[in-house]
């Protein structure tokens, strides 16, 4: 028996007596369709922007779209920018922050639907030659600094990798448009430009791209490599399709650096898209301010980052995450990532139960994190405590940001041992946190034994001429801060003459910090230029600069 019925054996001996044959369609069926060379799409010195212009008109009409009229008012101005700076092929940084500002002024848009107001930059260039952009004196490496701070507040980047430019491809280009509808055929006209011309940063921010267009422009991102720095914040409409583009590109992407996706519902597809490109992805700044991540987002984006070992700096701010589930998940990042440098939870609700899973974490890090901002989080002075503990055991944190929190005077004498032990922080931000004579006397105690601390915010605090007093006299023993951010309005006293003796202070004060940073050879940061409000709190790191 061989377990075979008659018909199976019939069936069997069919089938072994068939041939086994493959053909193949005739020659001019078996190509469907072809796709141009990426290297010879960007050759961009064979092509002018007159060709590119055009090209991008025509494929305009082939969609049957008008022109974008500001797509077309950069790449003119862009072309008028190359040939001159062609003739120079040198521009000192103040040089460039002239032309910045004139673009700035020629096709900013600004909104008044917020608070404050903002400039969104339509348009920046920057052709340079291979060489590093240098101040060409101290007063304009001054300038540049004040300069580059304002554009920061207005939400303008400057990359810190930024000053040079391949000349082969002779430019370096910003594009946005901000309040621009870009649909499905706006999009792929656009391909054109994109095909000719590589890019530092495209911004799509509140282009109101639906999802078929938002899908056809990522993909074109990634195959041709577009950019470095990518913004698609206030796009509420790109759907599954989008966001899967978006997924696509963060995997695949070889040069995009920095992401920015504000200002938009985090819904699950997004999250799940988002987490699973953050696995593999080489980003590594990541934006989600004002994304709606509290709750399972925040779960699904943490599991991500725990393996992630890419990302360096992530901005959280103003998603309303709590001081329970959300903070106990940021808490199991901190456990589990030692990559990440940067950590933004400013204008969130962490409160002193969420610092304390912050603290717990922190113990954890030995040679990750350097920055973080936890300004304007209801934390109170009975939260110092966790810090309290934790700041003498950290060895690499440079950045703490506790500003517009009620820490009071009981908050940081809380905190004076455990800064006075500290060896790394350079940086202390406590605008804003209800200090008065009392707490900058124990500020002065904590400078006069600190070594290595390199600038100190207490502005928009009650701080008068004995407060001041304090500060003047540790600053003549301490040489290491070179900035120390104060309220230049002088405050009203109960005598007269402290008002003009806070004039005078403020005045020594500068002068202490300049002979520090001269001793240090400016290798710190230089002193604030004064703010009208005043009161403009720096939530980052701002960058060292070397004297000249």
């Amino acid at each position: 028996m061989t377990g075979h019925s008659e018909e199976d054996t019939t069936s069997l001996s069919v089938k072994e007596g068939r041939e086994k044959r493959v053909s193949f369609p005739p020659d001019e069926e078996m190509v469907s369709d072809f796709v141009e060379s990426r290297v010879q799409l960007q050759e961009a010195d064979s092509l002018s922007l007159t060709d590119i212009i055009l090209a991008y008109k025509q494929s305009c009409e082939k969609n049957h779209v008008k022109p974008n009229p500001k797509a077309l008012d950069q790449l003119k101005v862009l072309y008028s920018g190359i040939m001159c700076i062609k003739q120079t092929r040198h521009f000192s940084r103040f040089d460039f922050l002239l032309i910045l500002g004139y673009l700035c002024r020629r096709f900013a848009v600004i909104d008044t639907s917020r608070s404050e107001l903002e400039v969104r930059v339509s348009m920046f260039w920057l052709p340079a030659p291979c060489h590093t952009l240098m101040a060409s004196n101290s007063n304009s490496q001054c300038h540049y600094l004040h300069m580059a701070e304002g554009i920061r507040k207005i939400g303008f980047l400057i990359p810190p990798s930024y000053g040079t430019v391949n000349l082969k491809s002779g430019i370096s280009i910003l594009i946005a448009f901000p309040g621009e509808r870009l649909d499905y055929c706006s999009c792929e006209s656009l391909e054109e430009i994109l095909k000719s011309l590589q890019f530092d940063f495209i911004s799509l921010q509140g282009a109101e791209l639906e999802e078929n267009g938002a899908s056809s422009l990522l993909d074109m991102f990634l195959y041709y490599e577009s950019a470095t720095h990518l913004d698609v914040s206030s796009n509420s409409g790109m759907g599954f399709s989008g966001w899967l583009s978006l997924s696509h590109l963060l995997r695949q992407s070889g040069c995009l650096w920095r992401l920015d996706a504000c200002n938009m519902p985090m819904v699950d597809y997004a999250a799940q898209a988002l987490s699973k490109a953050l696995l593999t992805s080489r980003l590594t700044v990541l934006h989600l301010e004002n994304t709606c991540l509290s709750g399972k987002p925040l779960f699904t984006l943490v599991g991500a980052l725990k393996r992630n070992v890419a990302l360096q700096e992530l901005y959280l701010s103003e998603n309303n995450l709590n001081g329970y589930q959300d903070s106990m998940q940021l808490a199991d990042l901190l456990k589990y990532n030692n990559t990440l440098r940067t950590l933004d939870l400013s204008n969130n609700s962490t409160s002193d139960s969420g610092l304390e899973e912050i603290c717990d974490a922190l113990s954890f890090q030995k040679t990750g994190l350097r920055n973080l901002i936890l300004s304007n989080n209801h934390i109170t002075h009975l939260g110092m405590s966790h810090l309290q503990n934790v700041l003498p055991r950290l060895k690499t944190l440079e950045t703490l940001n506790l500003g517009k929190n009620n820490l009071e005077n009981r908050g940081i004498h809380t905190l004076k041992e455990s800064l006075m032990i500290n060896r790394s922080l350079l940086q202390l931000g406590l605008a804003a946190t209800g200090i008065t004579c009392e707490g900058a006397v124990t500020l002065a105690e904590i400078l006069a034994e600190s070594p290595q601390i390199q600038r100190l915010d207490v502005r928009q605090n009650q701080v008068l001429a004995g407060g001041l007093m304090a500060l003047s006299l540790a600053l003549k023993i301490n040489r290491s801060l070179i900035r120390l951010d104060l309220d230049q309005h002088l405050k009203e006293e109960k005598e007269d003459f402290l008002v003009e003796t806070q004039k005078t202070l403020l005045s020594r004060i500068s002068d202490l910090c300049v002979v520090n940073a001269t001793a240090a050879k400016g290798t710190a940061l230089l002193p604030a230029p004064p703010d009208p409000a005043d009161c403009a709190e720096t939530t980052y790191s701002l960058p060292a600069q070397t004297a000249e």
